[in-house]
């Protein structure tokens, strides 16, 4: 039985609605099958444990990844206080449980106000297991082969810390405190290290729950589908031209000037800051740039030479 050649897939980005138990690689796995090429990367890693909004580019739109702008993320998540981990997380060994009595004594009030301190421009400590390098070897790795690791204070900005709901305080009459959380914050902002901090202040010690991301950068979940439904419709998100105008401010370029880009060659600087994109007279995408003194120095080339 002859078979006809499955056609290339065509370059854009997925928004992939991430499940719990799967690393960000497994996803790109997973999607290469469902796509039919290797060409599939990601952008903005979630840990295994979270879920949510994560980035995935197919064909061509994988150059997009390194330039996207996806500085401003946004998390619901819940805090569990009354136990320190490892891992700051559910995941990791308990390290210290705090006594009922102390649990109980832990208001509402006194949980806004340590949120309030943990929101705007913060010294934060990254978790311990976190993907940062220390000496060239990743935190993460350095804690599993053993080692005590201990990170430097980083600046990063929490816009917005909002307490969406409490259960298990002593005006609930329960013996477990969680707090549902809306995190708004810059990249580079460990939530898990929010709740460790949080925690800490009050006293009896916290870690993250549960960790669900709902925008990274201008992608939400709005646009996000799960692998099922993309394993049922291999359909893009966004297509290239539609990712590039959605990340990037575009500059329209009339024929000339867009033959010369698709060869890559240098033409005039825009004006504008930042990364930008350079579009032709019909929107399709043709390279990204940015302005170096009088010229645009392009810095990856989407289109095809033609």
């Amino acid at each position: 039985m002859h078979r006809h050649p499955r056609p290339g897939a065509e370059p854009g980005l997925l928004v992939v609605d991430k499940p719990a138990g799967m690393t960000s690689h497994d996803v790109v796995a997973r999607t290469r099958k469902i796509m039919g090429t290797r060409k599939v990367g990601h952008a903005g890693t979630l840990d295994p444990m979270a879920t949510g909004v994560l980035v995935v580019g197919i064909e061509r739109a994988t150059k997009l990844l390194g330039h996207l702008s996806l500085d401003r993320k946004s998390y619901l998540a819940t805090i569990a206080l009354g136990a320190s981990t490892s891992t700051d997380d559910a995941e990791g060994d308990v390290l210290t449980a705090a006594e009922p009595g102390d649990l109980g004594a832990v208001t509402a009030g006194a949980i806004d106000t340590v949120i309030t301190e943990l929101t705007g421009p913060i010294e934060q400590v990254p978790s311990a297991v976190s993907a940062v390098k220390v000496d060239g070897v990743r935190a993460y790795e350095r804690v599993r082969a053993g080692e005590q690791v201990e990170l430097d204070p980083r600046p990063v900005t929490v816009h917005r810390f909002d307490r969406l709901a409490l259960r298990g305080t002593s005006e609930t009459r329960s013996g477990r405190v969680e707090l549902d959380v809306l995190v708004d914050c810059s990249s580079g902002t460990y939530v898990r290290a929010l709740a460790r901090d949080l925690g800490a202040a009050l006293g009896v010690g916290g870690h993250l729950a549960a960790l669900r991301r709902t925008t990274v950068g201008p992608f939400g979940l709005a646009k996000a589908r799960s692998l099922d439904e993309l394993s049922e419709h291999p359909t893009l998100s966004l297509d290239l031209d539609e990712a590039v105008a959605t990340a990037f401010t575009t500059v329209e370029v009339g024929a000339s000037t867009a033959r010369a880009v698709r060869h890559g060659q240098r033409v005039p600087a825009t004006g504008r800051d930042g990364t930008y994109a350079f579009v032709d007279e019909d929107g399709h995408a043709l390279a990204l740039a940015t302005d170096e003194s009088h010229r645009s120095k392009l810095l990856v080339v989407l289109a095809p030479a033609s």
